[in-house]
Order: structure tokens, then sequence, then C-alpha cells
């Protein structure tokens, strides 16, 4: 690694799982390299409106407009830098909590960030949906069509993942950090892939 701090852009889906895994991944290698993590929206509802998917997917999808509309309703007024707390508040409701996506959920997680209770309106005014799908393919337009959440850019070259079942601490996140630079180096390397087993392991 150089002195130069490093360039991510991470983009995100409160919705997504793995977005949170490695989302909290990325927090901790910011303790350990210097790195600079810009915040975005995606949306899994959109990505997914239009693909022949389950019926038990698509119904969980079904709420998944509310939350990334409020967040790009938070970044119109507040800039980029609402984001991280936003997804923060509402990633340890949905996925630690594992509290169902509600208005109630969006209004305590908008109010821990500090924002103003009129935000949570958002989550039911379709009015924004262009700007999630404008911030949906400044990243997904990098990667392909066949991927999802969580997408970072590293120094400008995008990648779908690293997916991860657990959050690696420490320089255990550095490290991985090192190998997803390594690999962004080369225009020609496109994708490493194995079956995931065991369960999701948020802690």
């Amino acid at each position: 690694m150089t002195d130069a701090k490093t360039h991510a852009d991470f983009w995100f889906d409160p919705l997504c799982p793995f977005a949170w895994i490695t989302s909290r991944w990325i927090l901790e290698v910011e303790k350990v390299r210097d790195i600079e993590v810009v915040w975005h929206v995606m949306s899994l509802a959109y990505l997914n409106q239009d693909k022949d998917i389950p019926d038990e997917y698509r119904e969980m999808l079904q709420p998944a407009w509310g939350p990334v509309r409020v967040c790009i309703a938070a970044e119109q007024r507040h800039g980029r830098r609402v984001l991280l707390p936003l997804y923060t508040a509402m990633g340890e409701r949905i996925h630690l909590g594992e509290q169902p996506i509600s208005r109630e959920l969006i209004a305590a997680a908008v109010a821990d960030a500090g924002l103003e209770a009129d935000l949570v309106d958002a989550m039911d005014d379709p009015s924004y949906d262009e700007a999630v799908a404008r911030s949906h393919h400044e990243g997904m337009d990098q990667v392909g069509d066949e991927v999802g959440t969580p997408t970072i850019a590293i120094e400008g070259a995008a990648f779908f993942g690293p997916v991860l079942s657990k959050i690696p601490r420490g320089e255990e996140a550095g490290q991985l950090w090192d190998g997803c630079v390594a690999v962004a180096k080369f225009p020609y390397f496109y994708e490493l892939k194995r079956s995931r087993t065991g369960e999701l392991d948020f802690s």
C-alpha cells in the first residue's frame, strides 16, 4: 500500500444482507488502511422489476422501495455525507434487529441519523424513483446486469462483491482489502467465485 489515500465507491440497498456485511467490512478497512469511501444508493427492487424472478423473492422486494427513496431524499437535502449514518440506522434494525421494513422502522432510523422527521414521507413517493434509478445506474452500469449489491468501485474499477458471510475485523479486513485493490488493477480481470456455504454472521 502507498501513502496515497485510495478512493472507493460503495453502492448499497438497505434490504440486502450481503451489502450490510460488506459495508461493515469496509468500515473496518477504514481503521487499518488509508481509504476514502463514498456511499451511493442502488435498488434491488429497480434491478429486478422486469426480471423473471421467483414469487417469494418478488414479495420480499415489495417494501424495498421505501428505504432507498428515503436515502435519496436525504441525500438530495443534505448531500452524500448523510447516507452512511442513515444506512447504518436502517441496517441495524433490518439485519441485526430483524425488524420488518415499515414506516415506524424508517422513522426511527431517520431520527437516529439526526435527520428531519418528514423524510419518512419519501418512502411512499415515486417521484424519487428517477433519482434512485440514476444512482443505481452509476454503479450497476459499470458491472453489468447479472450482478447486484454489494458493488464497489476501487479507483474507478468496479466489481460486484466481495460477498462475505461474516465481517472480517482488524488486519484481516485490511488484508482482504489489499487483495481487492490488487485485482482491481487488472482491466482484464472479471470473476473469481465459489459457492457459498454456511449461515450469515452479522456479529
